[in-house]
């Protein structure tokens, strides 16, 4: 049975370097997946491809029932993404921004003001909407991040190294949200830090080379300790290579 991603026999090459190589991935609406592995597996290039931003080389990508190669469109409009990347206007207030992103989703007026209200209050920005983004700090620009790629209430929400220059604080405020919101989406998540996002998972996929190295449901793991043990298993491989 398809899930709301379906990828099968999926490879993508760039200038003659294999960047993936026979992926086949299936999962399901509501799951929490954390995809991991060392610099250059290629993680960055598969969350691009789902995003739409990359075509791949060969293989198939399905997503929510909608073929990648023949409803990009469509495709994009279910999406979220999150990254170490705002994708914020700095010369724009943070109410402004929002307004631009739910504009170019097609939200009516009506749609849009409410959503507004609801995200901010929930990202705890609803004092700071007439603020520029050029003026907030790092944890409020990942909150408003976050509002921006739930603006038109996403299927899926995907993520690539959301951590990167958070604080502590920033770093909690950031999965409070992504954990309310997880019930409604399904997230998949590229990261180095497996100590915070271990919990927060139902399913972990280790890539290696390009490759799939394993796929592994959280419930089958015992500990963190032991997830970091298989990891670190596939690291020393990569580097003897």
């Amino acid at each position: 049975m398809s899930g709301i991603i379906s990828i099968k026999g999926l490879n993508k090459s760039f200038a003659g370097h294999t960047a993936l190589h026979n992926i086949e991935l299936n999962i399901e609406k509501g799951e929490f997946v954390i995809i991991i592995g060392p610099n250059g597996a290629g993680k960055t290039t598969l969350l691009k491809i789902l995003e739409t931003l990359v075509r791949p080389s060969s293989g198939s990508v399905e997503i929510s029932g909608m073929s990648l190669s023949k409803s990009p469109v469509q495709i994009r409009k279910i999406i979220g993404a999150i990254s170490h990347e705002s994708y914020l206007y700095n010369d724009l207030t943070v109410e402004e921004n929002l307004r631009f992103y739910g504009k170019m989703y097609g939200l009516s007026n009506n749609e849009l003001s409410l959503r507004i209200q609801q995200l901010l209050k929930q990202m705890h920005l609803e004092y700071s909407y007439m603020d520029r983004v050029s003026t907030l700090s790092r944890g409020m620009k990942q909150r408003l991040s976050i509002a921006r790629s739930l603006i038109h209430d996403p299927e899926i929400l995907l993520m690539d190294e959301p951590y990167t220059g958070l604080d502590l604080q920033s770093a909690c405020d950031f999965e409070r949200i992504i954990l309310e919101n997880s019930k409604k989406v399904t997230v998949l998540m590229v990261t180095h830090d497996l100590d915070r996002t271990y919990n927060m998972c139902d399913r972990v996929v280790i890539l290696r080379s390009g490759k799939i190295s394993s796929d592994i449901q959280r419930k089958d793991i015992n500990s963190i300790e032991e997830l970091k043990n298989i990891y670190s298993k596939v690291f020393m491989e990569e580097h003897e290579k």
